[in-house]
């Protein structure tokens, strides 16, 4: 059995004082797409900064069997990629220069990238086929295309280990699809490990091969998207009202509208 490429024992994070990840213990599989769920506030945005070494913690984040806190910045950086919910695309620059930014963990200090890293970069371009966007400025993009180079820089870093926040929430649903379709394609070709905090519960239940659920802080649930949406624990953690549905083997989750008020409309 292979080691886990992420391991979190007892992960505890405190912000200004106040506790906003409490004692989370899992192990994550190489390959596996995790995605971490829950209600607002419930921490998911602060477990992804903890992993990708953003903001202090108590307890022990594992990666590959070596402990976060013995990595520098720039090993760590060659293990785990970030792409955040809003990420900065300077307008001016072009998608190839961008891109070549997911080499800067491997360019020394005052060096120039070598032939090896353009090469890197060029593979990624490939790999989104954004080979013809090269020369194009990130602020002549569309929404689709700016996520595709986003996900582009996250993959010249070469990292085995891509944390996402939200990464479709400022898509519509047919970049939504092709985001996340691409992603899954990408975890399978490049052997890649995804954790997302994602909010979309059903854009979850499609895709993910296991689900955290938080609350407060705290892991509540942690199973298949078939175990851990369940009606009622869905309605108590998230203070909603849903119906869970299963289609073509994968989960759905639908709000339910409470009944209508009995003021006399009939």
């Amino acid at each position: 059995m292979s080691s886990p490429a992420l391991a979190l024992e007892g992960v505890s994070v405190r912000l200004g004082g106040k506790p906003v990840v409490e004692e989370i213990t899992v192990d994550v599989a190489p390959g596996e797409w995790t995605v971490v769920i829950g209600p607002n506030g419930a921490g998911k945005t602060t477990l992804l900064r903890a992993l990708a070494g953003l903001v202090s913690h108590d307890g022990a984040i594992r990666l590959h069997g070596r402990r976060l806190s013995d990595l520098h910045r720039r090993e760590l950086a060659r293990l785990v990629a970030v792409v955040p919910q809003d990420p900065a695309t300077p307008p001016w620059l072009t998608v190839a220069e961008y891109v070549l930014l997911g080499r800067t963990p491997y360019i020394g200090f005052l060096a120039q990238e070598s032939h090896g890293d353009v090469a890197a970069a060029t593979r990624a371009l490939e790999r989104l086929d954004l080979l013809s966007y090269a020369d194009r400025q990130l602020g002549t993009l569309s929404g689709g295309e700016k996520q595709r180079a986003v996900v582009a820089r996250a993959l010249a870093q070469e990292a085995s280990v891509i944390l996402l926040d939200e990464p479709t929430s400022a898509l519509d649903i047919g970049h939504q699809q092709q985001a996340l379709e691409l992603l899954d394609w990408l975890r399978g070709e490049a052997g890649l490990t995804l954790v997302a905090a994602m909010h979309d519960l059903t854009v979850a239940g499609q895709y993910a091969d296991r689900v955290l659920l938080l609350d407060a802080g705290r892991l509540v649930a942690d199973g298949s998207p078939a175990d851990v949406f369940t009606e009622e624990r869905l309605s108590r953690h998230y203070q909603a009202s849903v119906e869970v549905v299963e289609l073509d083997g994968r989960i759905a989750v639908v709000p339910r509208r409470a009944p209508a008020a009995q003021d006399g409309r009939n």
